[in-house]
């Protein structure tokens, strides 16, 4: 039943392999399960309950994308997303979580949409391969980079921005081989090395000074608890500031908007590109019904409570540990469920243990920066604007249209308008007004 459902055979996989990768991507991705809570409680929202919603929409929206799509698509409260609706749609613009809330289900709506018209896969057939190639890149390089700073490679310098580490230091150290093992267990064509990696190193950890007078890895005092109820979030969305405020709430529902849709789109090109599934001419097969699951999702983590859920970028982890179909997303979402159970455990694999699984996910990305043409200047100017801009701006919506603005400008000032679809220019003026909306105000004025 489960060759005929995922077409295993036809895709060139197995059961086993694939939860060996949904397995993988729990585990890249197992941290959202601390990190969104801690940052949404900053709001004023219950931290017990936030544990359980965040499991219970990674659970349920990835299983969405698996039945919808057959993709290895994992998906979770975005990153980037609830910082800002943390940060400046609650702390800085006072709007309380339960409206803000509301205005990420409008949002959701919205974003539903667009999908079940064709809007979003327009948009996505549009790009060109080799910006979609880019994309790919840049995100590996955003990734790295992610998995450098949490294992304490990379630090912030006020006089050069970054720096490397306390290299020294045992868990740095202990990072830093964790990389290398990850990389030696891959070259060697191992199986599950990422995962593998992402073990021996929790368990070292166990022996490791952290330097503050405990080890990297700090055992639980129990293995087991039950999870809290999500009530206190649950349906707790309400449309006052829409009602109150209107042009105060549509600037943040396009905000949202315009984050939530170029960061899935970067994430789907980049994840399903690492795994194959994109045809000879760069298209995504099935992309409509991906995005209308990430669409789905997105109204499913208003209701539940909590910021929009988003594909996420670690899926490339377990694409990378062989899984191809969306068994492979099914496994994951058993894994989600299973940590809140198991959440004492899980919460017990310290950063220094997934932030090499990250590097070397990172470096397995960038390798489709093969399939770029370098020789074409036309293409490696927005190419490299868009690897350059993802890790450094931290957003893949803003690295994506850097490049898409960089390559309509030279098409159109190099004679070569006729040969850029029409919607990249569309695309190039909506991220024009978007990433210099500051220098238009002050020139409006």
């Amino acid at each position: 039943m489960l060759n005929r459902f995922f077409k295993l055979d036809q895709l060139g996989t197995t059961a086993g392999r694939e939860i060996q990768a949904g397995a993988t991507t729990f585990a890249a991705m197992a941290y959202i399960l601390a990190v969104n809570p801690a940052i949404l409680a900053a709001a004023g929202m219950p931290r017990e309950a936030l544990v359980t919603v965040t499991a219970l929409t990674a659970a349920a929206s990835t299983i969405l994308m698996a039945l919808l799509t057959n993709y290895p698509l994992a998906l979770a409260p975005g990153m980037g997303i609830n910082a800002y609706f943390t940060y400046t749609v609650c702390l800085t613009q006072g709007v309380p979580w339960q409206s803000a809330l509301g205005l990420v289900f409008i949002n959701g709506v919205i974003f539903l949409g667009l999908s079940l018209t064709g809007v979003r896969e327009k948009i996505i057939t549009a790009i060109p391969y080799q910006l979609k190639m880019a994309v790919t890149c840049g995100i590996g390089l955003f990734i790295a980079f992610i998995g450098l700073k949490n294992g304490g490679i990379i630090v912030a310098n006020p006089a050069t921005l970054v720096t490397h580490g306390n290299l020294g230091a045992p868990p740095v150290l202990l990072c830093f081989g964790g990389v290398l093992l990850s990389s030696i267990l891959i070259a060697r064509g191992m199986p599950g090395a990422i995962i593998l990696s992402i073990l021996a190193v929790t368990a070292t950890g166990v022996f490791v000074p952290d330097g503050s007078g405990g080890h990297v890895t700090r055992l639980p005092d129990r293995l087991f608890a039950w999870p809290a109820s999500p009530a206190p979030t649950f349906l707790q969305l309400n449309f006052d500031l829409v009602r109150n405020d209107l042009l105060k709430a549509v600037p943040i529902i396009l905000t949202l908007l315009l984050v939530d849709m170029f960061d899935n789109i970067g994430t789907l090109i980049g994840v399903t590109q690492r795994a194959g599934l994109l045809d000879k001419d760069g298209r995504l097969p099935r992309a409509g019904r991906a995005l209308v699951a990430d669409s789905s999702a997105a109204i499913l983590s208003s209701l539940l409570g909590t910021s929009t859920v988003v594909s996420y970028i670690e899926s490339a982890a377990g694409v990378s540990a062989g899984g191809r179909t969306g068994l492979t997303s099914i496994a994951t979402a058993a894994f989600f469920l299973l940590a809140l159970l198991f959440t004492p455990l899980i919460l017990a694999i310290p950063a220094v243990a997934t932030a090499p699984a990250l590097v070397v996910v990172g470096m397995l990305m960038f390798q489709s920066v093969a399939n770029l043409n370098l020789k074409d200047f036309h293409e490696v100017a927005p190419a490299f604007l868009i690897m350059l801009g993802i890790p450094l701006t931290f957003s893949i919506a803003e690295g994506l249209g850097f490049g898409l603005i960089a390559f309509a400008l030279i098409h159109l000032a190099t004679g070569r308008a006729r040969q850029a679809p029409a919607l990249v220019y569309v695309l190039a003026a909506v991220f024009g007004v978007h990433l210099f909306r500051d220098l238009l105000a002050r020139l409006w004025q």
